[in-house]
């Protein structure tokens, strides 16, 4: 999957975002760089856990 700008998604935020569908159109409807502030901030994320309670919090975003 990439993003707007053309950055690679990473593995396990796009799995995140595809489990919840609210939060992949959210991120969809995103500008470039919020997209980029996002993957950004997946990158340190280790377990999965941690990833679906980020990819939650990305409805606050727009």
């Amino acid at each position: 999957m990439i993003s707007k700008n053309g950055s690679e998604i990473p593995l396990g935020l796009g799995m995140a975002l595809i489990q919840n569908t609210e939060a992949f159109f959210r991120f969809s409807k995103l500008d470039a760089a919020s997209q980029q502030r996002v993957i950004d901030g997946a990158k340190g994320i280790d377990s999965a856990g941690q990833m679906r309670s980020y990819v939650s919090g990305i409805a606050g975003l727009d």
